[in-house]
């Protein structure tokens, strides 16, 4: 993983909705990384509408955002999640099922999904990742949420 951010964008200006959908399993990183997102959207987007809507687990994200991009009811999405690698191909099997379904369903209902579901091998990356400010990446979805929805307004000249 690159311990590089990207650049923080312009603040924007107008109203955007972003929906935050947030797994409750590993509640710990999966926090650090809804907080830091939703006070970047904050900063970055000042008046945005942000909701958080919490599932059990990460396999349940994909639902979830179906409905929010199938109702267009945000400028973008952030999927929150956070997978502890085990012994068995479990792990592996989530990561890629979520990240298959939440790429499908940007792509089908035409709603950016800042995909955030983060697989890590130990507790040591996931706090380094979901609860520090240097390579937070909740942040960095947040960063990346404001940036495809201008992106987006402009696409549909708004």
């Amino acid at each position: 993983m690159s311990t590089n951010a990207p650049r923080r964008p312009r603040v924007q200006k107008g109203k955007r909705t972003f929906q935050i959908v947030a797994s409750q399993f590993n509640e710990q990183y999966v926090q650090g990384l809804v907080a830091h997102a939703a006070e970047e959207l904050r900063e970055l987007a000042s008046g945005a509408a942000i909701s958080i809507h919490r599932v059990p687990g990460s396999f349940e994200i994909p639902v979830v955002v179906r409905e929010l991009a199938r109702k267009k009811k945000a400028d973008a999405i952030i999927a929150c999640g956070v997978i502890m690698r085990g012994e068995t191909d479990h792990a592996k099997n989530l990561s890629r099922s979520v990240t298959d379904a939440l790429q499908r369903i940007a792509v089908d209902y035409g709603v950016p999904v800042i995909n955030v579901v983060l697989s890590f091998d130990n507790r040591r990356q996931a706090r380094d990742r979901c609860l520090e400010n240097t390579i937070n990446r909740g942040t960095e979805a947040a960063r990346a949420a404001v940036e495809i929805a201008s992106v987006m307004s402009k696409l549909h000249g708004k």
